[in-house]
């Protein structure tokens, strides 16, 4: 049984502008997402699988690589696995790119936040 949780769902942290926006877009057009503040209810790593397989692509183009955190664990080391990338995001969540989009069985990441209409 899938880990995911309701089907049109906000992976969204309120400090960043690009996810409020990404937000409010929504609600604009009367989409009201399960919103989930990601870095207090962190994704496990089956979690944060099943997202990249609804983005389809890979643990690399999720991790956000300006933050401390990339840096100060090497995650630019391209010997690096999946699995070991996944692991970085589940234990700091502060890496994982923000807004993800979840809907109609599909993801988006939310950069710029307009691209979360693409699966209206």
């Amino acid at each position: 049984m899938s880990q995911l949780r309701a089907p049109t769902r906000l992976y969204h942290n309120p400090r960043c502008s690009k996810s409020r926006g990404a937000l409010e877009l929504l609600r604009e057009r009367g989409i009201e997402p399960e919103v989930i503040a990601y870095l207090e209810t962190p994704p496990d790593a089956i979690e944060l699988r099943e997202l990249l397989g609804l983005l389809g692509v890979g643990a690399g183009e999720l991790l956000r690589s300006g933050e401390d955190e990339y840096k100060q664990l090497g995650l630019d080391d391209a010997s690096l696995d999946e699995d070991a990338l996944i692991a970085a995001m589940a234990a700091h969540p502060r890496l994982i790119e923000r807004p993800v989009f979840v809907h109609g069985g599909r993801a988006v990441i939310g950069r710029p936040p307009e691209r979360v209409l693409e699966l209206l």
